[in-house]
């Protein structure tokens, strides 16, 4: 039997607490998660990707099927790369099923790749990394909103 793989893809600027609470469910599920950080340079982030990274490593450092992994490109070519036949999203609304759905679609037919979505649990369905990036822009406690990694002065 082959091993099970997935990606769950994210820029995580920053992760949250609903990153986590997804992948920790996912996890389970599969021999190899990989969280895998996006990085998209016409894109400009509030934190640096090493800082990303960095988080993302100490949160899910002692997560024995758990692997951090930085990727460039489209999502599906590092799903080919790594040997995932899995992709992994939340949902937190109808609105990110809308474009979620049509993005897995796109992955289905470029590279027979499946798209899993499993819903945010209602404690978390308010926190996006956008609402996150805005509090902390305005000097606001995100403690509750983000892991313990993420320490914002």
């Amino acid at each position: 039997m082959s091993e099970r793989r997935a990606v769950f893809p994210g820029s995580f600027d920053p992760v949250t607490v609903g990153h986590v609470s997804i992948i920790r469910r996912a996890a389970p599920l599969f021999d190899t998660l990989y969280v895998a950080l996006g990085v998209n340079t016409s894109k400009r982030s509030m934190f640096p990707e090493d800082q990303r990274l960095a988080w993302l490593e100490e949160t899910f450092g002692g997560d024995a099927n758990i692997e951090v992994v930085r990727f460039e490109g489209l999502t599906v070519d590092l799903c080919r790369r790594l040997g995932a036949g899995h992709i992994i999203r939340g949902l937190r609304n109808s609105t990110d099923h809308g474009y979620e759905r049509s993005i897995a679609l796109m992955n289905r037919s470029m590279g027979q790749v499946d798209t899993l979505f499993l819903p945010a649990e209602p404690e978390h369905a308010h926190v996006s990394s956008t609402i996150v990036r805005e509090l902390i822009a305005n000097k606001a406690d995100v403690s509750a909103f983000v892991p313990q990694a993420v320490r914002i002065p």
